[in-house]
């Protein structure tokens, strides 16, 4: 596909969806608890996190994402298409790529489940706006 066919402002927005997806995903009211739990963190060692520079290269990888699903969806841009390729790539490349890491690594079902749920789930909505916007 040829680059000046994208559109970004989709690109953005998309990767800006699927951030926010992760803030509220692994966020209090959902699932931070479990999360740090099976990952093994704890208050202390996330407050003390370099935050700005884990928020910042994070939004950066979204957009990497973003863009390179809307390279994927190419052409056959339709809500249902993006849509059916951010869950393909959701399901099909991030969460069997990260199970065959966890199951090495010898890491939870549950935290397998957290991670991949939310990958599929921001993949998913990436794609329908990647998909969607005209």
């Amino acid at each position: 596909m040829d680059p000046s066919q994208l559109h970004y402002g989709a690109v953005v927005v998309a990767a800006i969806v699927g951030f926010a997806i992760g803030g509220l995903w692994y966020s209090p009211i959902l699932f931070a608890r479990a999360w740090m739990r099976e990952a093994g963190l704890d208050e202390a060692r996330t407050r003390n996190a370099r935050l700005g520079r884990v928020f910042g290269i994070s939004l950066l990888c979204s957009i990497v994402m973003a863009l390179n699903l809307a390279f994927f969806i190419g052409a056959k841009q339709s809500l249902g298409f993006g849509i059916f390729a951010g869950a393909a790539a959701g399901i099909g490349w991030v969460a069997m790529s990260l199970a065959v890491i966890y199951l090495f690594e010898q890491r939870s079902l549950k935290l397998w489940l957290i991670n991949s749920g939310y990958q599929v789930l921001a993949y998913t909505a990436m794609g329908a706006i990647i998909g969607a916007w005209q």
